[in-house]
């Protein structure tokens, strides 16, 4: 009778200790299942585009281009706000591309040699919550920070912006730009005017490893 006992005791130890294995087992799971991935943002050259827009004739028709040779460096991070913030680029104004090679050659030669910009340099100062974004442009020998609108969604960022180039003193190559190419400035008004106002747009979708 004594071993009968000894025997239904063993058991329910045996089965309790059983059961407590298998719920730890199942805690570990489910820790393990919650546990967010670790991801690691860097900046992806690839998918990187810029595109300025500048304004001719007093309708305002748009020209748009960009530069052929952009270079870009920044950090890598596990917080992909950081990657955008360490963003520096310098782009070669020689390398300007319109689409049109004897366009290209006259905003080269007339407006940036003219401003002495062989080089755009310039890097982003700030981003907030709000979807603001300042980044700082030098041109000219001047260094300016300039506000504008920004997106990141899906890893995906966007800039757009406007800016005045007289606020670099560049008036001189905006003249000197439009007295070359006069007739292609001047209106159905007879005016020919090209505007020191020009749009900003860049992209770029960083890389992630999850």
């Amino acid at each position: 009778m004594k071993k009968a006992i000894f025997v239904a005791a063993g058991m329910s130890v045996l089965f309790s200790f059983s059961s407590c294995k298998g719920d730890s087992t199942e805690v570990d799971n489910a820790v393990v299942e919650n546990v967010v991935p670790a991801c690691f943002y860097s900046y992806n050259e690839g998918s990187t585009n810029f595109q300025w827009t500048a304004f001719k004739t007093t309708a305002k028709v748009a020209v748009v281009g960009g530069f052929n040779e952009i270079e870009v460096t920044s950090e890598s991070s596990d917080d992909a706000m950081a990657v955008l913030n360490s963003m520096a680029f310098k782009m070669n104004t020689a390398s300007v591309e319109t689409n049109n090679e004897e366009r290209n050659l006259k905003i080269a030669t007339n407006f940036f040699e003219t401003i002495n910009t062989s080089e755009i340099i310039g890097n982003v100062v700030s981003i907030d919550e709000n979807g603001k974004c300042v980044i700082n442009i030098n041109m000219n020998g001047m260094s300016i920070d300039v506000e504008g609108d920004y997106t990141f969604e899906n890893n995906k960022f966007t800039f757009d912006t406007m800016i005045d180039v007289a606020s670099w003193n560049a008036i001189t190559g905006i003249d000197a730009l439009n007295e070359i190419c006069k007739d292609l400035h001047t209106g159905e008004d007879g005016i020919s005017k090209l505007w020191s106002e020009v749009q900003l747009s860049f992209s770029t979708t960083l890389k992630s490893d999850c």
